[in-house]
């Protein structure tokens, strides 16, 4: 099977038709997809991904290969933990990036100013061709994600090291993503991705020219009915190679109401806040369950 490929470009051209359905096939049936031709530079790219790299290896790899996770691998059997080295900025409402401790210069203005306001107009471009399928209103997600401040958007910069032991440990523990639209800048050479399709584990190769990786987060199946779903998806740990995996979240706002778009088929009028907090402690288990408990609350 080949991910579904959505040429940017074509969005507002001749092939505008076929571009929406491949979008629409992609959101029903998959809950992934690859975006090509999305008109942010190969140059801020490749820069943002060198300066993440950077950043690990002079500031972050010593750590994990020293933290317990990293020396316990093979002499104890380890619980509830992933084989990643990582951490998140928030860029909306508010940015945290500078209050990093040695994050360069270099990276905070890459990201703040060059890569993060690109994406943003590339995943708001994408809610209002996901409306346009679903016969919305243009900005329905736009407005619904707004609440009071604007979108919550986000960064999870992740490396999954180089592991000796993968068999015995995942990179990241099968989940859902709680938010709404996920758009990742991933490594072009080391492997370990994969999504959960019809009932099989999928795959992902590394992005190649830059392509973006997106896929859909658990408040856009509430808001569509459940007609376009989260799918879950896990990161397998590898012998050979590090990977890099730059992650950004287009959420709603904390203070954003969340229900589905037509008669309420999912829980619906809750405070995305409270479902992050739900999230937060049942991100592993089962998202009907959490649905559900949502729903009783």
């Amino acid at each position: 099977m080949k991910i579904p490929t959505i040429d940017f470009s074509e969005v507002n051209g001749d092939n505008r038709a076929r571009a929406l359905s491949v979008l629409h096939d992609a959101c029903l049936n998959w809950g992934f997809f690859m975006i090509e031709n999305h008109g942010i530079e190969e140059a801020v790219l490749e820069k943002v991904k060198l300066l993440v790299n950077t950043h690990y290896d002079e500031t972050m790899k010593d750590k994990f290969y020293d933290s317990e996770v990293a020396k316990n691998l093979g002499k104890i059997q380890l619980f509830d933990v992933d084989w990643e080295s990582t951490f998140f900025i928030s860029h909306k409402p508010t940015s945290n990036i500078s209050r990093f401790p040695n994050i360069s210069d270099h990276l905070c203005k890459a990201m703040e100013e060059e890569y993060i306001p690109q994406l943003v107009m590339i995943a708001e471009k994408l809610a209002e061709l996901m409306c346009e399928n679903l016969g919305l209103q243009k900005t329905y997600i736009k407005q619904l994600f707004n609440g009071t401040k604007g979108p919550s958007v986000g960064t999870k910069v992740a490396k999954y090291p180089e592991c000796p032991r993968p068999e015995l440990v995942r990179g990241l523990r099968e989940h859902t993503d709680a938010g709404g639209i996920i758009l990742l800048l991933q490594d072009d050479k080391v492997p370990g991705l994969e999504f959960q399709k019809d009932g099989e584990w999928f795959k992902i190769p590394p992005s190649k020219n830059n392509a973006i990786f997106v896929n859909i987060g658990d408040q856009i199946e509430v808001l569509t009915n459940g007609k376009y779903k989260s799918i879950l998806h896990r990161v397998l740990a590898e012998k050979e190679g590090s990977r890099l995996s730059i992650a950004t979240f287009y959420n709603p706002a904390t203070d954003a109401v969340i229900s589905p778009a037509a008669e309420a088929l999912y829980p619906g009028g809750y405070r995305f806040e409270d479902y992050l907090k739900f999230y937060n402690t049942t991100k592993f288990g089962d998202k009907e369950k959490r649905f559900g408990s949502m729903k009783n609350m």
